[in-house]
């Protein structure tokens, strides 16, 4: 009888953990599921920065080609303002010579007036 009470209690303990054992596979089959959606998450992520690397890279690129261009752009239009401010002062300097060849006859008399005689007078001075 003492042998068929172990076995009783063999057996409630084997239904016990029979129990066990299946949340514990409920548990596992969980894991399973979750560690499957994260790997598939972590793929799709990881194809969305390489994607994002590439239009980066693609951007950075094309930056670098503008800022080129620009830079050539603004040396040219510097080279340009350079010759237009420097015909400028060249017709500048023309308007200003031909201004004083046409005044120059008035303007040698200003600068060189013509003599004048000097009349010394005597005067008597009684004393």
């Amino acid at each position: 009888m003492a042998e068929e009470i172990k076995v009783a209690v063999l057996e409630q303990k084997i239904e016990d953990v029979k129990d066990i054992i299946v949340k514990i596979d409920n548990a596992i089959e969980k894991l399973s599921e979750v560690n499957s959606n994260v790997s598939k998450m972590l793929a799709v992520h990881e194809e969305k920065i390489t994607k994002q690397e590439e239009t980066d890279n693609i951007l950075f690129a094309k930056i670098d080609k503008l800022r080129d261009k620009v830079d050539l752009d603004y040396d040219r239009v510097v080279s340009r303002v350079q010759i237009i401010e420097k015909r400028v002062w060249m017709a500048i300097g023309a308007l200003a010579c031909l201004t004083f060849l046409l005044k120059a006859p008035t303007a040698l008399q200003i600068l060189t007036p013509q003599p004048q005689s000097s009349i010394i007078e005597q005067r008597n001075f009684k004393v």
